[in-house]
């Protein structure tokens, strides 16, 4: 009893009771053997449904809308429901190799024998955790919102608890990171850069919750990182200065570093790419590799067991007890990369609001 509650406490960690776990309890469908990459990854990536849990025999599973656009059938509505009751495949589409580029996502056979990606315009199990984190910062904000507009002439009312929370959070990110980094035209860039805070801390948190609506690792998908990162890059070269530009084309170094072969303007162009992709990156392989790693340390359970009873128990101990040191940790990660995203965004976006000042 003790040691299947310990593995029941691995895997409410790690976030494995929010997926499919065919593939962990049943081991013995692939002859006996553990799939650890399988599980991992049908684990980490995007699906046409959410699987919440398993009660006793039964699934409770949200079977979500496919939406398909062929070039040569026209538009495909329907349930992933029939993915399922149909091996994977319904209407002549058929789930790509999960070695491929497209794992766990629809390609449509053509009549030549080959398989094409059609348009996918699905709503995944990403897109709902992503509309769902969205709607619970719009829960969160819009009273506080609400309440000054409400009392935006009132100067002398007094804001309840709730709003002074909030108030004092949105200050100490404009306070601490945004003013200091942006500069006087701090105004201008806050919307932004808070709702980035925001959002990135919300959805880190929402990874970790063990239940429903939560499991999802939102901020671990490179679409979402490169969404926030392309704002960013928007906000910086969009909304940059013309002396920014100024030394970006003819920067201050020497001549011979300009021309008559334009180094440095060719490093400062350079520049403009890397610096958003940096934050991609980074935001990407952080919450991703948190998440791998709670995900090993919970599939090392069963990989023990299939050795033998005594290996199987070591293991299991050993994996609760570094799963809760990381689940620890992952809640500092996800506060640490929502700031350094904003502290960094904030920082670009500062360095290209530069003005001459003249004497």
């Amino acid at each position: 009893m003790m040691r299947r509650a310990l593995v029941i406490i691995a895997m409410v960690l790690s976030g494995c009771v929010l997926f499919p776990t065919r593939s962990l309890a049943s081991p013995s469908e692939e002859g006996g053997e553990i799939n650890v990459q399988h599980i991992i990854f049908e684990h980490m990536l995007d699906s046409y449904s959410w699987h919440i849990t398993k009660v006793g025999e039964k699934d409770i599973v949200i079977y979500l809308p496919v939406i398909l656009h062929s070039k040569t059938s026209g538009w495909h509505i329907f349930s992933s429901r029939r993915l399922h009751e149909n091996g994977g495949s319904y209407e002549g589409f058929y789930p790509a190799p999960e070695d491929g580029p497209h794992a766990y996502k629809l390609m449509e056979k053509m009549p030549d024998g080959s398989f094409v990606r059609p348009l996918d315009l699905s709503l995944t199990k990403m897109s709902l955790a992503l509309l769902i984190n969205g709607a619970i910062l719009l829960l969160l904000f819009l009273p506080a919102a609400r309440w000054y507009r409400k009392h935006r002439e009132d100067k002398t009312a007094v804001p309840t608890k709730y709003v002074s929370f909030v108030e004092m959070i949105v200050a100490m990110v404009e306070d601490g990171i945004i003013k200091p980094c942006v500069g006087e035209n701090y105004r201008k860039f806050s919307p932004y850069l808070l709702t980035a805070f925001f959002f990135i801390f919300t959805c880190n948190l929402m990874s970790l919750l063990p239940i429903f609506p939560g499991g999802v690792g939102v901020t671990a998908n490179l679409s979402i990182t490169l969404f926030l990162a392309l704002c960013t890059f928007i906000a910086v070269n969009v909304f940059g200065t013309k002396e920014y530009w100024k030394e970006i084309i003819w920067p201050d170094v020497p001549t011979w570093l300009k021309a008559p072969i334009p180094i440095m303007p060719f490093i400062e162009f350079i520049g403009i790419f890397t610096k958003p992709i940096a934050l991609m990156i980074r935001l990407f392989a952080n919450m991703l590799g948190g998440h791998m790693a709670m995900l090993v340390l919970t599939v090392l359970i069963f990989i023990g067991f299939s050795v033998g009873t005594t290996m199987g128990s070591s293991m299991t101990f050993l994996s609760v007890l570094f799963n809760i040191f990381m689940y620890a940790l992952e809640l500092l990660v996800a506060y640490i990369q929502a700031y350094v995203f904003t502290l960094l965004s904030a920082v670009f976006i500062g360095s290209a609001q530069i003005y001459h000042h003249k004497k």
